[in-house]
């Protein structure tokens, strides 16, 4: 299995070493897979929102559309048109499992490049589409791009990063995403009075990400973990040196090659996921995904055009509220890079619970009492709920948005770390591609009803965090065990003090990384 290094601050050794520019240029390139994925993201709600786009592939839909008395909540309502949303996070489910054998056997650069391809050929049909059958293929590879940068491009940061901005670059990949969409809602925006083909210019932009990510890749480092477990040792001491930008790393390259040691006696660390003491980070790593998806925010992200549509902006005016909201997204995401190692975990994700709960509960208000199956809503209740979307997308980005991430990153010790990472990338996609297939359907039938159902499960995110999740904040990654999941009101019951001694152990042989 891979191993990884992560550091986080707190009482962690300090390795020798700078931020040199080798490692700027290596992280602006992969974080390319963020743009990647944010830009799908964003371009997916802005071209279903395009009369273009639905007339060719979606006919059904658009015919509807254009009736005098269209109903406000079910007019998108198409299985097919959720399924070109949809089917990319399946295909990516898939692909994170595929990624991590990837990332172990060949390294995380090579993974990274096959993502760029991946996503190139995907970007390349969906732009070309002539059928249904062909966009949905597109969507596929697509889907496949995502799931082994998702995979790759996290665990490259960690392990390339200096220790002291190690946990900033993790959040950063959020950052990267959020980027994404909003180039997303601006680019869809731009194009959207260009008939009949502006859908195709949307989709086709979306092949510049993945382009500077293979081309790119070609320039950057393998990461030295990567390159010690795979017996480069040399090579792996080398490329350490180029980037901490000095010749003393011996502590740190110990740290590595133990790491690598230790990972390399797990022969398979999946069926060590299932054991007993592994359950309190799995069971995070995985919840952590679920809850994510259960605020709501993609479902927001993805239709964000069309559900302004719903309220009764136009076309144009949907779509520019979707920057709008894009651009809050970006900015918020740069609180949490700000906050998470001061104020800690647990707060951001209270605070943000309360924040989205409200809003929740106001739009769900708003639509309930003023917007029926046909008209739009007045335009000072528009305004009302684009607000509500606005600070809804605020708390999510500082909170769950960049902390589903990360918390599983931090929580699993290393023998289970990559295993149990691909775990809370697939669990993400899978419960991503659920909203995505659902959530017309259900804003079809539930109409208004919808958020007080995303705001219910709010609540009990709120309940999961304030009673289960244990705060991680300055705690060293190899002390997770000992100083969190041990002294847990409820996690502590799945250990026992066999761990105690192999904990011992190795601090015996190896006193220096404790």
């Amino acid at each position: 299995m891979p191993a990884v290094v992560i550091a986080n601050n707190g009482d962690v050794p300090e390795f020798e070493g700078r931020i040199t520019f080798s490692v700027f240029v290596c992280v602006v390139i992969a974080a390319c897979g963020g743009l990647m994925f944010g830009y799908d993201i964003g371009v997916s709600g802005g071209v279903t929102a395009m009369d273009d786009f639905l007339k060719k592939f979606f006919y059904q839909v658009w015919e509807r559309k254009q009736q005098a008395h269209e109903n406000n909540y079910c007019k998108y309502d198409n299985k097919k048109l959720q399924l070109f949303t949809s089917s990319l996070y399946i295909a990516a489910l898939i692909a994170s499992f595929l990624a991590s054998k990837t990332c172990s056997k060949f390294g995380r650069k090579p993974t990274m490049q096959l993502a760029s391809l991946f996503f190139i050929g995907g970007v390349a049909l969906t732009t070309f589409a002539v059928n249904i059958e062909m966009l949905i293929i597109g969507r596929l590879l697509l889907g496949c791009g995502v799931g082994f940068a998702n995979q790759a491009v996290p665990l490259f940061l960690s392990e390339l990063a200096p220790a002291k901005i190690r946990g900033a670059l993790n959040i950063s990949f959020q950052l990267f995403i959020t980027i994404g969409i909003l180039i997303a809602n601006i680019v869809n925006y731009a194009v959207g009075k260009i008939h009949p083909y502006g859908f195709r210019i949307s989709l086709g932009i979306a092949g510049v990400p993945a382009l500077l990510l293979c081309f790119g890749s070609l320039a950057i480092y393998e990461t030295p973990t990567s390159l010690i477990e795979r017996k480069k040792v040399e090579q792996g001491r080398a490329v350490l040196k180029k980037i901490r930008g000095v010749d003393n790393v011996d502590l740190e390259y110990d740290s590595i090659v133990h790491a690598c040691e230790v990972a390399s006696q797990i022969t398979q660390p999946y069926h060590e996921l299932m054991k007993r003491e592994s359950r309190p980070p799995l069971v995070i790593a995985i919840v952590m995904q679920v809850f994510q998806q259960f605020t709501g925010i993609n479902a927001i992200m993805f239709y964000a055009p069309v559900l302004f549509q719903t309220v009764g902006f136009g076309s144009d005016a949907a779509l520019l509220s979707s920057v709008v909201t894009g651009l809050v997204n970006v900015l918020s995401t740069t609180v949490s890079v700000a906050l998470v190692d001061k104020v800690g975990r647990r707060a951001l994700l209270l605070e943000a619970c309360v924040q989205m709960l409200i809003t929740q509960c106001i739009i769900g208000g708003v639509l309930m009492k003023d917007l029926k199956t046909t008209g739009t809503l007045p335009s000072g209740d528009a305004l009302v709920v684009v607000i509500m979307v606005c600070v809804f997308v605020a708390g999510f980005a500082w909170s769950w948005g960049p902390l589903g991430w990360l918390i599983p990153s931090e929580t699993f010790p290393l023998e289970t770390r990559t295993a149990g990472f691909s775990f809370a990338v697939s669990s993400n996609m899978l419960f991503t591609f659920v909203i995505a297939q659902a959530f017309l359907s259900m804003l079809c039938h539930l109409r208004a009803g919808i958020f007080f159902f995303f705001a219910a499960w709010i609540v009990v995110m709120g309940l999961f965090a304030l009673f289960l999740l244990p705060e991680t904040k300055g705690v060293p990654v190899d002390e997770m065990v000992d100083r969190v999941w041990k002294q847990h009101w409820f996690w502590k019951r799945f250990f026992n003090d066999e761990q105690v001694v192999e904990k011992g152990a190795i601090e015996m042989i190896h006193p220096h990384l404790t």
